[in-house]
């Protein structure tokens, strides 16, 4: 078997071993597979591996590696991905696999066979075709231009619409083979499933910064710099090291079995033995230290390194040695993910989460304190309204880029217009309070299926505002009053008048207004009584 797709998108290959002929026995390897070598178990590479950090770049579990492991292609894969597309039977006739595309230009179809299948062979990129579909499109999706050129000209291209199967974003590589599965031949299928179309997409993946690490201890993590070789550390004979770990990451987790690897992996190497270590009964600190004295190496597993970048010798002497590293199947291509505008949820108005629907990072509680703490609070407004939920904000502030004018203030998100919504729906009555330097929205934008729509606002705000009620005066007004008015409030008793004419301000209290309440309820109820 060869170029087979694993479960998980790696690639199965196998190579024979013996050829025609050839005497074998019991015991005796036929073929090599994934990560097989001669017979053996082969995940990983030996790399010389130095304990000590650089530049901060090892900080936090990082690992750095040197350049000479990705010219190399000690780490390179293979990965084989497939796409299917089902062709059906709908109401209004059967699709058709084709070349004939509407509204597809000839480049877009030049990998394309005859039948509208990618070759096998063809590089494709990220929204290439692969398989050229057309479903049949009923009279009432046609547009009033469309019926009157269709009804002039007879066109029937207008008919169908476009369904075809496209590379999706990020990915891309080679066509390695192509699978169809035909009913009419007896394939299985599901139920109004005419055929089906599975192409496989090979790609090789180099090591790049971000891609995943791991050693035999659970010593796992990223990759946060791929340094050149002449400026990693080297030994004293010129050799520079392959990757870089961080001794903290020993120290607090205990899993010194990596520092002991290294040594006995050190010494093996330069014995030129292989050495096998049981699970649970593995060779012992006594047994490692003599291999080292085998191998004329120094007893305590350090040696002197010097600095690549100024041939400067380090401070301290530095754990070396060799040390078995695996690629995990966590690559950064497959998580690399960005977006500036995309699809929205319909009941926040929130962008959607997650590289599938093209959505955003989601800003979590966590990170609203990092940016509160840091005090960017201009940084964090834009955050939770315009870069989020904020509708007529985030319109606005789109024109604002466009005509190149300053980005206004933001308005209200809509999660806090469902918040309100769900309390209303609780039976609280919410309602919000309008300041007299508010400035209101000049539109509001809707969003259905896609499309922005800005409607005027200003009338129905105006009319709201009238329905509230009564008004306050102005002062001017007040100040208008006739006499007959200051008469009918009445004249004030005494001892406001001589508290007036000493200068002193009467006011009555909140405590005084609470016990004229009290009084006149008692006496009502003693009344009612």
């Amino acid at each position: 078997q060869s170029f087979i797709r694993g479960n998980q998108g790696t690639c199965f290959h196998m190579r024979p071993m013996v050829r025609k002929g050839d005497k074998v026995r019991k015991g005796d390897s036929l073929a090599d597979g994934a990560s097989v070598d001669d017979g053996e178990l082969a995940l990983g590479q030996n790399l010389l591996v130095a304990y000590m950090s650089w530049q901060g770049y090892n900080y936090e579990d990082a690992v750095i590696i040197s350049d000479r492991v990705a010219r190399k292609g000690l780490f390179d894969s293979i990965h084989i991905e497939s796409y299917v597309t089902d062709v059906r039977d709908t109401k209004l006739g059967p699709e058709t696999v084709t070349r004939d595309i509407p509204n597809v230009g000839e480049a877009k179809l030049k990998d394309l066979d005859s039948d509208g299948i990618v070759s096998i062979g063809a590089t494709v990129h990220e929204g290439d075709i692969l398989v050229g579909k057309i479903t049949p499109k009923g009279e009432t999706e046609l547009t009033p231009e469309e019926r009157l050129l269709q009804a002039i000209f007879g066109d029937t291209a207008k008919d169908v619409k476009d369904s075809s199967l496209r590379l999706p974003g990020g990915a891309g590589g080679k066509v390695v083979d192509v699978h169809i599965f035909d009913r009419s031949e007896g394939d299985e299928l599901p139920t109004g499933v005419i055929k089906q179309i599975k192409v496989f997409v090979a790609q090789t993946r180099k090591v790049q910064v971000g891609d995943k690490f791991a050693g035999r201890h659970g010593n796992k993590g990223v990759v946060s710099r791929i340094v050149p070789s002449e400026d990693m550390p080297f030994l004293a004979d010129g050799t520079p090291v392959d990757i870089i770990l961080n001794p903290l990451g020993v120290t607090s987790r205990m899993n010194i079995g990596q520092v002991l690897e290294t040594h006995l992996g050190w010494a093996a190497e330069k014995l030129g033995i292989k050495i096998a270590t049981p699970a649970l009964d593995g060779v012992g600190t006594d047994q490692i230290t003599e291999f080292l004295k085998a191998a004329d190496l120094p007893e305590s597993g350090k040696i002197q390194l010097f600095d690549g970048r100024t041939g400067e010798p380090f401070s301290h002497e530095t754990t070396v040695g060799m040390v078995y590293m695996i690629k995990l199947l966590h690559l950064v291509e497959d998580k690399i993910h960005a977006r500036s505008v995309g699809p929205y949820s319909l009941v926040t108005q929130q962008p959607l989460g997650g590289k599938a629907q093209h959505g955003g990072q989601r800003f979590g509680e966590m990170e609203v304190w990092a940016l509160e703490a840091y005090g960017a609070a201009h940084t964090l407004q834009e955050m939770l309204t315009i870069k989020s939920d904020d509708v007529i904000g985030r319109s606005k502030a789109y024109e604002s880029i466009v005509k190149g004018d300053p980005i206004r203030r933001p308005s209200i998100p809509e999660s806090f217009n469902v918040l309100v919504k769900e309390l209303q729906a609780l039976g609280l009555k919410v309602d919000l309070l309008k300041f007299k330097d508010e400035v209101e929205p000049e539109e509001r934008v809707t969003i259905e299926e896609g499309e922005v729509e800005p409607v005027e606002l200003a009338n129905r705000i105006e009319a709201e505002e009238n329905e509230e009620g009564a008004t306050v005066p102005d002062e001017d007004k007040i100040s208008e009053m006739t006499d007959e008015q200051d008469q009918a409030l009445g004249e004030p008793d005494d001892e406001v008048k001589k508290g007036i004419e000493e200068g002193e301000m009467v006011e009555a209290t909140g405590e005084t207004q609470k016990e004229e309440m009290e009084d006149a309820v008692s006496e009502e109820s003693l009344e009612n009584a």
